[in-house]
Parts: C-alpha cells; structure tokens; sequence
C-alpha cells in the first residue's frame, strides 16, 4: 500500500526543488528558495486535489497518506537543522533573532490558550 505515494512524494519533490532553484535565480541568489516547501504545498494540493477529483482506489489513498504525513515532519526536521547550522555561521544577529522569535512564541502560548477555549 505505501509504494502508491512514492511517485507522487517522488514528483513533489523534484518539481519543489526545481521551482525554488528557479525562484532563486530570478531573485539573483544562487541558492534554493523555498524549494522545501514548496514541495510540500504540491504534495498536500495534489493528494486533496487527486482524492476528490480522481476516483483512486482506497489501497492507493492509503498509501498517499501515509507518505504525505511522513514526508512533512522529515522535511520539517531537515530543514530546521540546516537553519540552526546557518545561523551558527552568520554570527550572532541570526541567533539573537532566533531566541528572540522562541522567546516572544513562548509569551504568546497564553494568549492562544484563551483565543482557543471560546
């Protein structure tokens, strides 16, 4: 049941990292901007959007869940491990920012936790 999902995560994927090589060029950086999620964004549309307009077998359903929801949190992880190594090389305003940004998150958990009971 898995295998159905590699050739859609595999497509995501590869289609992710091109548009963000291609996104960088334009912008002039040689880096990939954003290729990561956007990747992500193909792979959640082309689930939701191959589920309600395709009638696809529910093994092949299955098998494009379970690879959207394991691909997201790998990525995630991957791509937060590389900021922490560019922030560890850009000095010290990339790791002020970023305690910053924690610190402020933190402060915020009691406003959402009421903004959620209503």
């Amino acid at each position: 049941m898995v295998i159905y999902g590699v050739a859609l995560l595999a497509f995501c994927f590869i289609s992710g990292l091109f548009l963000g090589e291609l996104l960088g060029r334009l912008i002039g950086i040689e880096a990939n901007l954003g290729g990561v999620g956007i990747a992500m964004l193909l792979l959640i549309g082309l689930s939701a959007y191959l589920k309600k307009k395709i009638l696809l077998p529910p093994i092949t359903e299955k098998g494009i869940t379970f690879w959207s929801a394991i691909y997201i949190p790998i990525v995630v992880a991957m791509a937060a491990k590389q900021n922490v190594f560019s922030a560890l090389d850009a000095g010290g305003v990339a790791l002020v920012s970023g305690f910053l940004a924690v610190f402020i998150s933190f402060l915020l958990i009691p406003f959402l936790t009421k903004v959620g009971k209503k």
